[in-house]
């Protein structure tokens, strides 16, 4: 495989996500709505695809200095796709067996660094959800659920009107400050900050450290977890119902669904164990670092200095799992409330920005491959992580493939459980990737949708609550 000229350093964050401790990647399905022809695919990847940016042609190389840079090189697309093949004839039911083992196992192999980070798999049997599947992964060092998300629509198009660009939901702005606020008003706000920071970066640093999640139904604590097979589960919510949730509380769309996982999670657990009820648990929840509310296109994305730059630009919150204040008088809309306000705390602090710092200088005196042990324990001693993406409002299709469904999955975490979630035509696709063999993936599907449905008549009585007060 002959190198080109020029080559670009791997950014810091790509540097601990492919290291000798580190090797974080993401699944993405495409559900397409009709049979997968895939005569074009080659051709599609060649002029489509690769352009988008070069790192879809590198590979990651250490120089004599021992600093890591992308290496273009010359990109045999056939060694990049894969086509499975199984007995045919089968029922929808037992293809859905064989996609679950088949991506399964791919979650489990680790890319060969010879070869650009990337693999297309085309699953052409009808399962019960999609006439087939279209299985991209890429290695997270490529760039964040951002990056990948932007580089994945700029493939596509709109199903109805390839002419028109697809519609991505708004983020509401914030509201404005006041600026008459007293004196001491703003002192107060400024203390609160200052304290808030200082709570959350410390509680962050021992959470990286010394202080880990107890062991429980949802975190077996084990070493080299993140190389055992595992499951990944799918469910569906209205996007609907979570906005009529949401109006009636007057709060965030992600306020009502970090609510839904983190009730549905302790269902889960106390139904194994009541024990757990009370143990202490924490969601690592990721955050965007860039300051916008929209996708920028991938021209925008890779300029200078870049508003909305390639690569991974994230922080982690750490947020306690609220637990069961009373089984028996159960409220499910504290759990929102909750999220809410602990979410709402942390993001005025600075916990995520001095993080960063601390990385940085981490790196900078021991070296990319100390960080990335330092990630790897931020995620073992936690009990899962929660990643969200925006995606389009309108059906989509990739070369007349009209999508049916979309969802995706990270995958190398040292992790018993990872939720990742998306938006895809007013529906929520909420993926569970659970350690196969220590949590029953039905029995988590199945405390989630309760803890949505709890959640629904919970707020239809709110009107009867407010007139019996």
């Amino acid at each position: 495989m002959a190198l080109n000229e020029g080559s670009e350093p791997v950014s810091p964050s790509g540097q601990y996500l492919n290291s000798s401790v580190l090797s974080i990647s993401i699944l993405t399905v495409l559900e397409s709505e009709v049979p997968i022809n895939d005569a074009h695919a080659i051709s599609l990847l060649n002029h489509v695809f690769l352009p988008i940016n070069p790192r879809f042609s590198s590979v990651m190389v250490t120089n004599q200095k021992g600093d890591k840079q992308w290496k273009r090189v010359e990109v045999k697309l056939e060694d990049h796709v894969n086509v499975p093949i199984f007995p045919a004839g089968l029922s929808p039911t037992s293809y859905d067996e064989y996609l679950d083992d088949y991506m399964s196992k791919i979650a489990m192999d680790q890319f060969p660094q010879s070869k650009p980070l990337w693999e297309i798999h085309i699953f052409k049997y009808t399962t019960s959800n999609a006439a087939g599947n279209l299985i991209l992964k890429l290695h997270h060092s490529l760039g964040d659920g951002y990056s990948l998300m932007g580089a994945l629509l700029s493939c596509l198009e709109r199903a109805d009107n390839p002419s028109i660009p697809l519609t991505l939901p708004s983020r509401p702005r914030s509201e404005p400050k006041s600026e008459n606020k007293s004196a001491f008003a703003r002192a107060l706000q400024t203390f609160s900050s200052v304290s808030n920071t200082l709570f959350d970066f410390g509680w962050s640093v021992l959470k990286s450290t010394l202080v880990e999640d107890d062991r429980t139904p949802i975190r077996s604590g084990d070493e080299g977890v993140e190389y055992r097979p595992i499951t990944i589960s799918t469910m569906t919510f209205s996007l609907d119902r979570i906005k009529h949730i949401k109006n009636k509380l007057g709060m965030t769309t992600n306020d009502v669904i970090s609510g839904i996982i983190f009730l549905g999670t302790r269902l889960c657990m106390q139904e194994i164990s009541n024990e757990s009820s009370e143990a202490h648990s924490t969601a690592l929840v990721l955050l965007n670092t860039r300051m916008i509310s929209s996708y920028k296109s991938i021209k925008e994305m890779v300029e200078p200095n870049s508003e909305a730059p390639w690569g991974n630009r994230f922080g982690f919150l750490h947020v306690p799992i609220p637990k069961f204040k009373d089984p028996k008088s159960l409220d499910p809309l504290e759990f929102v409330r909750e999220a809410h306000k602990i979410i709402k705390r942390k993001r005025s602090s600075l916990d995520v920005y001095l993080t960063g710092r601390l990385l940085e200088i981490m790196k900078n005196i021991r070296g990319p491959e100390a960080v990335a042990r330092h990630i790897h324990r931020t995620l073992r001693n936690s009990s899962v992580t929660v990643t969200n993406v925006v995606g389009p409002i309108e059906k989509m299709a990739l070369a007349n493939h009209p999508v049916k469904g979309i969802y995706y999955m990270t995958i190398g975490v040292p992790q018993s459980l990872t939720v990742s979630i998306i938006n895809y035509m007013g529906n929520l696709r909420v993926t569970a990737g659970i350690e196969k063999g220590f949590l029953e993936p039905q029995k988590f599907k199945s405390c989630m949708k309760n803890a949505f449905e709890m959640m629904l008549k919970a707020v239809d009585e709110l009107p009867l609550r407010k007139t019996l007060i």
